[in-house]
């Protein structure tokens, strides 16, 4: 190795220092950590015991309210993701015509995301009030029907919760824009002299050369719905409560550890949810060989 090699290698690892340390210190060492706490009963107090597999068999075989949670996160998953993709496309499509105030209405759809998210919860639980809310208001004014309990009914606690969820599609709805705006003018010309319609454009020419994207906001959709935390716990103060309806995931790992102190536990949780999120990335990456169309393919 000459002296002008040695130099630029000592350079480089110089520079990629802080990287290395941060990523040490701040994602590897927890990962680490939190693998080991998975295997004791750990309480932060007292030095943790180690207990091998215990905290996956009470997981798995003993604890209802365990189970509860991953039935409504995936419930959740299942709706919102979806709705919110489609939401975001149909609103997309509509702010890329060429109307007038174009500007001014994609402002008005992409404010909701900029508005703090424990703002947003304490707007949507005013809007969701059963008794003086603006939805349940609207429904006796108009339709004179009383309106469901929403967020406080167990049967339509998690629905109301979808449907806040829709209240932040800007963000996807943005990228979905700028994927619009990649769209080859001339596919849009072929199809035209080819006597397509409306719809025959959008689901032959739109959709198949949006799926770059849609394979984007599916997988930050997937991440962020199975991490939701903040929301509910503003609306339920962090209870997960009617019955634990909204009680999801995440929250019922913060729970177990900063409400009960079952760090070992919570760190089992952790580790499921970040393996689940590993599997269901992978399986998305893995199945859009058969169904994204990048230009140029």
């Amino acid at each position: 190795m000459t002296r002008m090699e040695r130099r630029n290698l000592r350079n480089g690892i110089l520079f990629a220092l802080p990287y290395l340390i941060g990523g040490t210190v701040f994602m590897v060492y927890p990962l680490v950590m939190s693998v080991y706490y998975s295997l004791c009963h750990y309480n932060i107090i007292t030095p943790a015991t180690f207990v091998g597999l215990d905290n996956y068999r009470v997981l798995f075989f003993h604890d209802e309210v365990f189970w509860k949670s991953v039935y409504n996160t995936l419930y959740f998953t299942a709706f919102s993701v979806p709705l919110s993709l489609a939401l975001a496309i149909g609103l997309a499509v509509l702010l890329n015509q060429a109307v007038k105030g174009l500007s001014v209405f994609r402002t008005v759809f992409f404010l909701p995301t900029i508005v703090p998210i424990v703002a947003s919860a304490v707007l949507w639980l005013w809007v969701l009030n059963p008794e003086s809310g603006l939805i349940n208001g609207m429904l006796r004014a108009f339709l004179h029907i009383e309106g469901p309990g929403w967020i406080a009914d167990v049967q339509w606690s998690k629905p109301s919760l979808i449907l806040m969820s829709l209240w932040s599609v800007g963000g996807p709805m943005v990228i979905f824009l700028a994927g619009l705006a990649e769209v080859p003018a001339v596919l849009y010309e072929a199809a035209d002299i080819d006597g397509a319609g409306p719809w025959q454009k959008f689901r032959n020419v739109t959709l198949p050369m949006l799926t770059p994207t849609i394979l984007f906001n599916l997988v930050m959709g997937l991440i962020a719905a199975f991490q939701y935390f903040t929301q509910v716990y503003v609306m339920t103060a962090g209870k997960g409560t009617p019955a634990d309806s909204t009680m999801f995931y995440a929250l019922y790992l913060y729970r177990n550890s900063f409400v009960y102190l079952k760090m070992g536990y919570a760190s089992a949780m952790a580790l499921l949810l970040f393996l689940v999120i590993l599997a269901a990335t992978a399986g998305v990456l893995a199945s859009s060989k058969r169904w994204v169309h990048y230009h140029g393919e």
